[in-house]
Formats: C-alpha cells, structure tokens, sequence
C-alpha cells in the first residue's frame, strides 16, 4: 500500500506537466503562411503547433486550419462571402476583388463577374447591374463600359440598341447620335447607295418630300428650279428635254419655224442691201487705182503703149510717135 502511494506521488506532478505543456503548445503554436493562391489548401493543414495563415481559420474542434472557398473571404474568425459587386475566384484569399467595368455581379459568394450584353455597359467598378445605351448611342459586343454615339446617316430610335440602322432612301441624318431620320426637302432626292440627299441637276425637278429620285424636265417645258413643277414654254421659243430656261430666235433677225429658226423678211433685205453696198464699194475702188497706176507706169492716156518721154529724133526719124498714115 505505502509502495502504491509513494509512485503516485511521482506519477501526478508528472502528469501535470505534461498537460500543462499541451495547452502552452495549442495557444503559442505558429505556421508558415503558405504562398499557394489556389483552393488546395493541403499544405496549410499540420499537425504542428502554430498560427493560422492569411486566407484560412482555425476550427476550435481541430488542430488545423482551413482555406475559405471560392467567393469567399477570411473574417477575423470565419469565411465570409464576396458581397455584390465583388468576387474571388480562388480560395484562401483575404479579400475580395471588385467586378472592373464592363462587368458585373447581382449574388453573394461569386467566383467570376457576369459580362454586360450587348446594348448594354457600366462603367463603374463592383457595379451589380448594367445599364442600357441611350437612344441615338449602341453598344454592339459585350462587356461594355460605354457606348458610341450613331454615325452620320444612320439612327437609333430605342434603349438598348446593338447597332444603329441606315436612314432609309429619301431620308438623311447629318449629326451623330441621331434618334431619326429626316425627309430629303423638295428639290433633293437621296437613292440607294447615297449618303445624304443631294440637289437635282440643272434641267430636272423634284417638287415633294423624301424624293429618291429627280425627274428630267419634259419637252416643251422648262425647269427653272428643282423644287417647283415643269413651266410650259412660249410659244416663240424652244424648250428640250431637260431645260432650265427657255431658247429664244433673234426677235429682230430671226423667227420660230418648227423646231428651228428661220431668216426674217428684214433680215433678207439688209443682207441684201449690204451685197449691194459692198460690191459697189469694190468697183469704186478699182476704178479709182487705175489712173494711178497708169502714171506710175509711165503710160499716155492716149496710146497706153507708147512712153512719153521716149520720142526722140535720128535722121528725121521720130520714134515713139505715133504712126502715121499716107494714105495709100
């Protein structure tokens, strides 16, 4: 009996010891933080005494330390989800990453962020929704954080659009972000292939609205303006297809004969009047050079033939005279 107490007393304090020990361990115990970012979080979990890393717990009931999941994030005593806005795709993070324009989360606890789709942007970080494009702007692919205005000549007359439609023929839209389109005016026509209505030629019309095409001014009728209908031309005058003004004849010299002009009775008189005038002014002019030209060439009005200063005398014989006859 005395044997038996006596190794009890040795036994006790020993005990104690090594209880005492124990919890000293569980309360003083470190871990290295582990470098790993991804969910497999084996390599945190130990037997050794230690701290808990970033990005894990402890569990009371357990020695080991545990990785929160995906969408989660680590509290000072327990793993908490991502809230809106935010999300964490890997495990065994201290934080939670917000969503970046373009994207978005409407839950708790996500892993990714959702795309906005197209017609649709956000332009703010952590956003839970999309916003739709105004009228007059789209947005054609995802993940959106703005939206373009619509080009010149076309138009976007809904929310949430994802491209904007061409203004249709005899329709235009000059500014960017247009909502509609507006009718071409009197005098402009827009056709297939164009950009923006255009004005009519010279010689064509076109009197309404929204008009695709011009017409060519009818025959005997001219067009002064494009935006008013053809005029009847007068009767002395000539109007062609495609006219901008009617042709007149000379008033004076000239006259209307079909679809040509003809010469006026007064124009057939001074023409010839003027024949006359000239040809006698030519005979004048001949007539009058001749005498001239007889002196100069040294000739006798009476015998052309004969040189005026060349009768001289040899022998009794005179040449250069004139002959006489003797009569036989």
């Amino acid at each position: 009996m005395k044997t038996m107490l006596r190794s009890l007393r040795w036994t006790t304090p020993a005990l104690c010891f090594l209880l005492a020990c124990a919890v000293v361990c569980q309360l003083t115990t470190t871990i290295t933080p582990s470098t790993s970012s991804d969910a497999n979080c084996t390599t945190v979990n130990t037997s050794a005494c230690g701290a808990c890393a970033p990005g894990t717990h402890s569990n009371n009931d357990t020695e080991s330390c545990f990785c929160c999941m995906s969408g989660f994030c680590v509290s000072s005593s327990d793993c908490l989800p991502c809230s809106s806005g935010f999300y964490q795709p890997w495990g065994g993070q201290v934080t939670c990453l917000p969503c970046p324009p373009g994207l978005y989360t409407n839950t708790t606890g996500s892993v990714i962020c959702q795309s906005c789709d197209p017609g649709y942007f956000t332009n703010e970080t952590a956003s839970i929704s999309c916003m739709p494009c105004e009228k007059g702007q789209f947005a054609s692919a995802q993940n959106a954080s703005r939206c373009e205005p619509c080009p010149e000549d076309t138009f976007c007359n809904t929310s949430s659009c994802t491209h904007c439609t061409m203004c249709p023929e005899g329709q235009e839209s000059l500014e960017v972000g247009s909502v509609e389109c507006t009718l071409c005016l009197p005098g402009m026509y827009k056709g297939l292939g164009d950009d923006r209505c255009k004005y009519c030629r010279d010689g064509e019309y076109q009197v309404n609205s929204g008009g695709v095409r011009c017409e060519e001014c009818p025959k005997d009728h001219y067009c002064p303006s494009p935006d008013i209908s053809p005029i009847s031309c007068p009767e002395d005058a000539f109007c062609p297809r495609g006219s901008s003004e009617p042709s007149y004849c000379m008033e004076t010299f000239l006259r209307k004969d079909g679809e040509s002009c003809r010469l006026a009775p007064l124009t057939i008189a001074i023409l010839v009047v003027c024949i006359v005038v000239i040809l006698l002014g030519v005979l004048y002019i001949i007539r009058k050079q001749m005498p001239e030209r007889r002196r100069v060439m040294g000739l006798s009005p009476k015998s052309p033939l004969l040189h005026p200063k060349r009768s001289s005398s040899i022998y009794g014989i005179t040449y250069d005279a004139e002959p006489v006859y003797a009569g036989w």
